[in-house]
């Protein structure tokens, strides 16, 4: 970590742009070599003057949280981390306050507590995770805790993390037991004392994240539950399990920010029932993001961007955005738009736990080399929350009014292709895919031409659950009120399966499609009231049904 933070700063010393109109903005305490300050200034709080020494070495979360209660009790200001390396246990953040990370600043989060053992590095704990709930079961661990985190806050409002510097989860569980990553330990997130996330946040209003970035973030760079008025701009995330997670949020914006995550999902927001009610994730913009799962941790920080070597094992180059899997509370009012998915799953919405999946337009996408499934939107059964307590919570939930424009895929793999799904009697609904242009590889897959894939109503919504494909563009299947218009499906490779696979399907419109014509475009199959205009796929058609047939 040390010539990470070498690499930085030398950057900055030798090619950084705007240094110096940026140092002629903030204070001198920000910007000056790391030290106690010999005087204060109104309103900014030096956390080497409450007693940090930055060295790496000894344990500054004492001196920092004295630092932001002594802001806090000022009535609000700025907690200043100068340049250096603050070695930390669980931070705790208040109303009023801002955490600015000057350039050079890395938080590193401090060794937990291994396997067995009471006590981390030096004999220090992160905060304990709260008592469990009478809901725990319908989350994993990680979403029904937010103390056991390196930086957390609960029930405050109008406060920010902000600054170019770093947060260093490398203490931190990564939620799960699995092989260990790199020269990393294991940590059960589980066991006392473990800290599990970089930061984490519980019922919280007005907060603003910008420009730092987070390496190695534990199971959440961000869990961010129940928070409201909620700005997050240019962070730089490269993590080995979810990126942020935004979960049961309203009046939400994501912008320029990038997140490498090749173990889990970049963007992910959420609607689980960790409030221990149903609550919608609404009014969210995410909007020039870019999001890869194909580079080695750390690389994309470090600016070297080092892809994995061909074959690399246990790696899910996952890195997505996605809507769900947790889908208790709903989704509503959600613009994506702006952004690039690189060496990574494809975008996905889900509702699966009897949420609303509602009003969201998808505009303005580009996608490279995608491992799965480039469209993947799913309307399933797992039904996972407690059983009368909301609207939703024995019923099947909706997805429906989805706009999809402006969207070019390249190079994705073949085996799995995009999928609209619901499930017998919930059909999605209401669906406008416009100005696509899907390049994917072909091949010789016509073993998969008879497949029909299972249903997996109540099965983990993901788009290998359904196995390879036998559509090489899309799949539908249960959709009501479908548009294509301006649609191209373009193989590099021959590939013997139709582009558009059509199941149980009601008024569906092809206008203006291509897609290659031997074998056939369209396979249908208990299909009602289709049209097909003005395409190169198939001719000028309009047929009230079809069953087991090709055009």
């Amino acid at each position: 970590m040390d010539s990470f933070n070498s690499a930085r700063r030398d950057l900055l010393k030798f090619g950084g742009m705007g240094l110096a109109a940026a140092a002629a903005t903030m204070p001198a305490s920000a910007y000056a070599a790391p030290q106690p300050s010999s005087h204060s200034t109104p309103g900014i709080f030096d956390v080497r003057t409450y007693g940090a020494t930055g060295d790496g070495k000894i344990v500054d979360t004492p001196a920092i949280n004295r630092a932001i209660e002594a802001a806090a009790a000022a009535g609000g200001g700025t907690v200043l981390f100068p340049a250096g390396t603050y070695l930390c246990f669980s931070i705790h953040l208040k109303s009023y306050v801002d955490l600015f990370l000057s350039q050079g600043c890395t938080i590193l989060a401090a060794a937990s507590p291994l396997p067995g053992e009471s006590t981390g590095y030096n004999g220090g704990t992160y905060d304990a995770a709260e008592p469990n709930t009478s809901y725990d079961a319908y989350q994993d661990y990680g979403h029904n805790h937010w103390h056991n985190s390196l930086i957390w806050g609960e029930g405050i409002h109008d406060f920010s993390i902000t600054g170019p510097g770093l947060i260093y989860g490398k203490g931190l569980s990564f939620g799960a037991r699995r092989v260990a990553r790199g020269n990393y330990p294991i940590y059960i997130a589980e066991q006392a004392g473990v800290g599990n996330k970089s930061i984490s946040l519980k019922n919280c209003r007005n907060v603003i994240l910008r420009d730092f970035s987070i390496l190695k973030g534990g199971h959440f760079g961000l869990l961010l539950t129940g928070v409201d008025n909620l700005t997050i701009d240019n962070l730089k995330i490269d993590t080995d399990r979810d990126g942020m997670d935004i979960d049961c949020c309203k009046n939400v914006h994501v912008s320029n920010c990038t997140v490498n995550s090749p173990w889990d999902d970049g963007i992910c927001p959420k609607s689980s029932f960790a409030l221990g009610y149903n609550r919608a994730t609404e009014n969210l913009t995410i909007t020039n993001c870019y999001v890869t799962g194909t580079y080695e941790l750390g690389t994309v920080l470090d600016g070297t961007f080092k892809k994995f070597a061909p074959g690399t094992k246990g790696v899910g180059f996952t890195g997505r955005i996605k809507c769900g899997t947790e889908s208790n509370g709903g989704f509503k009012n959600i613009t994506i738009s702006n952004c690039v998915f690189e060496g990574c799953h494809g975008l996905a919405l889900e509702s699966e736990d009897g949420a609303l999946c509602e009003d969201i337009t998808i505009s303005n996408i580009t996608q490279r080399d995608v491992v799965e499934s480039p469209i993947f939107f799913r309307l399933g059964a797992r039904l996972r929350g407690p059983k009368g307590t909301g609207d939703q919570s024995t019923v099947v939930g909706t997805l429906q009014r989805i706009l999809v424009d402006n969207f070019v895929s390249f190079n994705n793999n073949s085996r799995v292709c995009s999928i609209l799904s619901g499930i017998p009697g919930y059909a999605i609904k209401d669906i406008k895919l416009s100005n696509i242009y899907i390049q994917h590889q072909g091949g010789d897959y016509a073993d998969l031409v008879n497949v029909v894939p299972p249903e997996n109503v109540e099965k983990y919504p993901d788009p290998g659950m359904f196995g390879p494909m036998p559509a090489q563009g899309f799949f539908f299947r249960h959709v009501n009120n479908l548009e294509l218009s301006h649609v191209e499906v373009a193989p590099i490779k021959a590939d013997p399966r139709p582009s558009f696979y059509l199941q149980d399907v009601n008024r569906a419109d092809f206008i203006a499609v291509t897609a290659p014509t031997n074998p056939a475009a369209f396979r249908l199959n208990k299909v009602t009231d289709l049209r097909i205009l003005l395409s190169r796929a198939a001719k000028d058609t309009q047929m009230e049904s079809a069953d087991n047939k090709t055009l």
